[in-house]
């Protein structure tokens, strides 16, 4: 079906010239699905998108195109002819059995490699979860992590070369509150105590960190190793034993959730590099800042922005934008052709200030760069009730807590499985269910059932191996056309996705696909009398888990020949 597409694409083009010679150069005709499965499986709008501009009446036109694609080899080859004219001018086009059988041998030859598009050189760089080490990751920066990592993923399938990037302060506020927390809890108090420090972190890991001090234990992170020194008045290296500590706990929570980091990058080191001063100065330079009361304000109002805004204080301390306008030139000097921030919804105020910064600094950066991901936060559910806190955490659900009560599969599949703009509620009850109503369980049983039927096949006798060379054009039952079909969404679903920063577009997808056999199972017998046709069968189901499996792998979810 791929190829036939391809094919017609052209000869749509070709078509297109032929009925209406004086459309403007820079149309494009393109393909689109129709709203109703009734209605065919490839539309074209063409001539309502061109009678204006031609002056001419859409449907006489649509008749002129029709007749113009009739002719053409490639629509006699892969379309089920006379083609239909509905309404004012839809041309609607409905494929012989033969394009959407050739699905089945284009997966079987590409396996994991399906829906994957050649290299490109193009360098993409995505930066999530960035929490800063100041507590265990909860369960939005769990979010984050499956956004980012299927994202990822995703722009790997298109052929884009990709860098996965973990953003943290090691130095700020929270840190040195991090630090006067540990200490306190070294110095024997706890949470409630009379000399508690009013604003301190008061989960039960505090005192496992200062615990850890005391002890003189060394601990080691992906990025950052260190020593405790086990001086109760060693504030620096209880900071530093702390950050390291809590890094390595994140560090051992997305290891669990089958996240990986290709770097790390500090905020402390924008300063101590000069990258913060060097970006305030290009600004300056550019005379898009001024001094009123003291501060220091970007014109910010010249990109857009609502108000301008406070670059310095008047204690000369930096607003939070600053230094992610001197990180994002950084970025953008390290060649990333394209970058991804995945945050919080609550970062939707320094998107405009962060890009009026970057188009003030003059540096080339284009407009609307870099592209945002914002996500809403998790809402979890047990037993009929909102889950708020963590006996460990102290005052929220921990990431970790999530895969222990269900499973990494779940959580994965459950956090991507929504918009990232929209309200998520997940269900720990529903992740536990081995039942259609559970989506993960129902796309995984999907992948389990074909092996089970697999695994008959060879039982009987089938060879395997020879299912490459089945005879599909006996794949003709309106559930086997309607698989195949799915089948052939899949590269073009991977690729608008990326384009469109929509991971979850995947989780739709797989669930569509499972239905689709789900109901091709209910519907037919796979292991019948007829050897051709129970091979074509048993190839097409091959087919079907090659495809369940790579999207579930976009995913980091696993595909279970059993359960």
């Amino acid at each position: 079906m791929i190829q036939a597409k391809r094919d017609l694409l052209s000869a749509l083009g070709e078509a297109l010239r032929q009925a209406a010679p004086d459309a403007p150069a820079s149309f494009s005709p393109v393909f689109e699905a129709p709203k109703q499965a009734a209605h065919g499986d490839l539309a074209v709008t063409a001539a309502m998108q061109l009678a204006k501009p031609l002056k001419k009446n859409p449907r006489e036109l649509a008749t002129a195109l029709v007749a113009a694609l009739e002719a053409q080899p490639a629509v006699q080859q892969w379309v089920q002819l006379p083609i239909e004219i509905a309404g004012p001018g839809f041309i609607n086009l409905r494929l012989k059995p033969a394009a959407k059988q050739a699905i089945v041998t284009d997966v079987l030859a590409a396996g994991e490699q399906f829906g994957w598009q050649p290299k490109t050189g193009k360098k993409v760089l995505v930066e999530f979860v960035s929490a800063n080490p100041t507590g265990p990751l909860h369960v939005g920066h769990g979010r984050q992590g499956a956004l980012g990592d299927a994202l990822c993923n995703l722009f790997e399938t298109q052929g884009q070369s990709v860098t996965r990037e973990f953003y943290y302060n090691d130095a700020g506020v929270q840190i040195s509150t991090l630090a006067w927390s540990t200490h306190a809890r070294i110095k024997g108090y706890k949470p409630g105590d009379e000399h508690w420090p009013e604003s301190a972190y008061n989960g039960d890991y505090i005192a496992e960190i200062a615990a850890d001090f005391l002890a003189k234990k060394t601990v080691k992170a992906d990025d950052r190793e260190f020593t405790a020194s086990g001086d109760p008045e060693d504030l620096d290296g209880i900071r530093q034993f702390a950050v390291a500590y809590l890094r390595h706990e994140q560090d051992l929570d997305l290891k669990a959730f089958g996240v990986r980091f290709d770097n790390y990058y500090l905020e402390s080191s924008l300063y101590t590099d000069g990258r913060v001063e060097n970006a305030v100065q290009r600004l300056v330079d550019a005379g898009k800042t001024y001094e009123e009361g003291g501060a220091l304000w970007l014109r910010s109002t010249d990109y857009g922005d609502d108000k301008d805004r406070v670059m310095r204080k008047t204690d000369g301390g930096y607003t939070y934008f600053v230094p992610d306008v001197a990180y994002h030139i950084a970025k953008w000097e390290r060649g990333f052709e394209q970058c991804v921030n995945i945050q919080g919804s609550d970062h939707h105020g320094t998107i405009a200030r962060v890009r009026a910064g970057l188009q003030a600094a003059g540096v080339g950066i284009p407009q609307g760069w870099p592209d945002y991901v914002l996500h809403k936060m998790v809402t979890v559910m047990k037993n009929g009730e909102e889950v708020k806190i963590s006996k460990r955490a102290g005052s929220y659900v921990t990431l970790r807590d999530l895969i222990e009560w269900t499973s990494k599969d779940a959580v994965r599949f459950f956090l991507i499985s929504r918009k990232a703009d929209t309200e998520f509620t997940f269900d720990v009850d529903l992740a536990l269910k081995q039942n259609d109503e559970n989506p993960v369980f129902y796309v995984q049983y999907a992948h389990a059932r074909i092996h089970s039927v697999r695994a008959q096949y060879a039982e009987k006798g089938g060879d395997l191996p020879s299912i490459h060379g089945a005879d599909l054009s006996l794949l003709t039952a309106d559930t086997e056309l309607a698989l195949m079909t799915k089948l052939a969404e899949f590269p073009g679903m991977l690729t608008a996705a990326a384009q469109g920063l929509a991971p979850h577009d995947v989780a739709f997808y797989l669930r569509d696909l499972a239905s689709a056999f789900h109901s091709y199972y209910a519907a037919e017998r796979f292991l019948v009398d007829e050897v051709e046709l129970s091979r074509a069968r048993v190839a097409l189901l091959t087919a079907t888990a090659q495809v369940l499996r790579n999207g579930l792998a976009l995913l980091g979810v696993s595909a279970p020949e059993k359960m």
